[in-house]
């Protein structure tokens, strides 16, 4: 399988994960580079996966369906152009031969879901639309501080080899903010420059993995000591309130140039 992030608009990846036959595509937000890929790679279209109805997710999506006749899954508690088959927490779906399960993941959108499959080329993938960013997380645009910081302990669930495959590259502006909140943090700064290196070279700092983010994302760390010290300092959080210093750590985030 080889998995692909197409670049679209100013900094979206629209991810292709293909056999050299057949395909699927997630979050088309613009039909354009997704056909004009599946025609120079001789692929075939069978499924599209949509994680929420932003339209720098779904613009492209009735476009793409029309020129290929791929199946559409997506979030059942979300307004998607259809036909599609609506998904929730526990569905499982097949694609390209491979099991995804279904997980929901409210907070950016009020019905965002994720798709998860344990097994390709080695290691798990997951698809998380604007859920989890590397270094960073969605903005609470529908859901509450408790949902997404529900969603996101799902995902740091995951195994730690699970490559993350979010939809933005947001990345170098995340650690930033990252190292604002823990400037000790040594695997962090590492990191950073790390993906500095990949953006000078213009390729992308994506696919990261769960392992990773676990040490370095502000977001899943926020029951860490250094974490809640940083929200405290930021607007004086409750330290024992695990909801409020997540809160305190998205607000400062929202806030941050």
């Amino acid at each position: 399988m080889k998995l692909v992030p197409l670049p679209a608009f100013q900094d979206n990846y629209l991810w292709v994960l293909h056999d050299g036959q057949r395909a699927l595509v997630v979050d088309p937000g613009d039909a354009q580079p997704v056909l004009a890929f599946l025609r120079e790679s001789g692929l075939q279209l069978e499924a599209i996966l949509v994680t929420h109805h932003h339209q720098d997710h779904i613009g492209g999506l009735a476009a793409v369906r029309d020129a290929t006749g791929a199946q559409v899954f997506g979030p059942a508690r979300e307004a998607i152009p259809g036909p599609l088959r609506s998904l929730a927490q526990g569905d499982r779906i097949e694609a390209l031969g491979l099991p995804f399960e279904v997980l929901d993941v409210p907070g950016h959108t009020a019905g965002h879901i994720a798709y998860f499959t344990p097994e390709v080329d080695g290691a798990p993938l997951l698809f998380c639309g604007d859920t989890l960013f590397s270094g960073g997380c969605g903005r609470l645009f529908e859901g509450t501080p408790a949902q997404m910081l529900a969603s996101l302990d799902a995902l740091a669930a995951l195994p730690a080899r699970t490559r993350v495959c979010c939809t933005h590259e947001y990345t170098l502006a995340n650690l930033r903010f990252a190292r604002a909140v823990e400037p000790d943090n040594e695997e962090l700064a590492r990191y950073q420059q790390h993906c500095e290196e990949l953006r000078r070279r213009d390729q992308p700092t994506l696919p990261a993995t769960i392992g990773q983010e676990r040490r370095i994302n502000p977001f899943l760390r926020t029951r860490q000591p250094s974490v809640v010290r940083a929200a405290q300092a930021f607007n004086g959080a409750d330290a024992g309130d695990e909801v409020a210093v997540f809160a305190a750590i998205r607000q400062w985030k929202n806030e941050y140039r």
